[in-house]
């Protein structure tokens, strides 16, 4: 926790200038100041041991919403975000459904999941966790873009086509395309409204994912594990093409996010960009 919040003190100072993926970012400094040397020090590692042109990463204060170091170009431009769209899906049908989710039964290939052998039974916590195709897949099977349009003007993000329906709007398709700088500010309005009943269920299972799920590589590289994590695979956008690529948003501490972390790693599943997610949090964290 103590480490944590050092986050926050190390890059608040921090006034970072994205870069494309073949540079290294320009770090200025507010001042002149020791604790503003050492936060240079700090950024500067984090590029250094993360400077891979596969790797893209946003770090957000959770609580202003500033972007304290960015090294993503394009962060504002719309792209397939994948499964990172199913809290959204989640809470727009609940709008229309009076918040009432319905349990499912994942058998893995024959209902659509990415997981071969099925999640059995799965509830919205658990489908969150193990970001379980079938279960989402059912939910949406109803939804339209109209649907889903108000929850997306609540948070932020980009309003889906009018024709897009169905698993689309859970991420399963890349035609709901989202700017990476919005997706992460709607999870940190997620964090916000944690009171909310559903957003509770939600958050309970971005915690499991960080413990058990798709995100648990995060939990594993914290010193102390505590996080929120979702994961997503997508199609990959890059001019050197591959079969998609892995993001992951993690907020922490998960009691009282301070920090959101979001990461694209070209070529992967969104579980391996929980790896590289663990990693920088680790690294800026010591």
């Amino acid at each position: 926790m103590v480490a944590v919040r050092n986050l926050v003190v190390v890059f608040a100072v921090l006034l970072i200038v994205p870069l494309c993926s073949h540079g290294r970012p320009d770090i200025k400094s507010v001042n002149a100041s020791p604790d503003t040397l050492f936060a240079q020090s700090a950024a500067e590692s984090l590029t250094r041991d993360f400077s891979s042109p596969e790797i893209s990463f946003l770090l957000l204060d959770a609580h202003s919403g500033q972007v304290l170091v960015s090294r993503w170009e394009n962060s504002d431009r719309p792209i397939p975000l994948g499964s990172l769209a199913k809290p959204f899906a989640a809470l727009a049908y609940g709008e229309q459904h009076g918040f009432r989710y319905p349990a499912h039964f994942c058998e893995g290939t024959a209902t659509g999941c990415w997981r071969p052998d099925g999640h059995g039974d799965v509830d919205l916590t658990s489908a969150i966790a193990y970001s379980c195709n079938s279960y989402f897949r059912a939910l949406t099977a109803d939804l339209n873009a109209s649907d889903v349009s108000p929850t997306a003007a609540k948070f932020g993000l980009e309003i889906p086509d009018g024709d897009i329906s169905g698993s689309e709007l859970a991420g399963l398709s890349p035609r709901w395309q989202v700017s990476p700088l919005h997706m992460a500010h709607a999870y940190l309005e997620l964090a916000h409204q944690k009171d909310n009943p559903t957003v509770h269920q939600i958050l309970n299972g971005m915690a499991r994912s960080a413990r058990q799920g798709t995100g648990a590589e995060v939990d594993r590289a914290l010193a102390v594990p505590s996080a929120l994590v979702k994961t997503g695979t997508a199609a990959c956008t890059h001019e050197r093409h591959a079969p998609g690529d892995g993001f992951t948003i993690a907020l922490v501490p998960e009691d009282d996010p301070r920090l959101l972390l979001m990461v694209r790693v070209h070529g992967v599943p969104g579980s391996q960009a929980a790896r590289t997610a663990g990693q920088m949090l680790r690294r800026i964290g010591n």
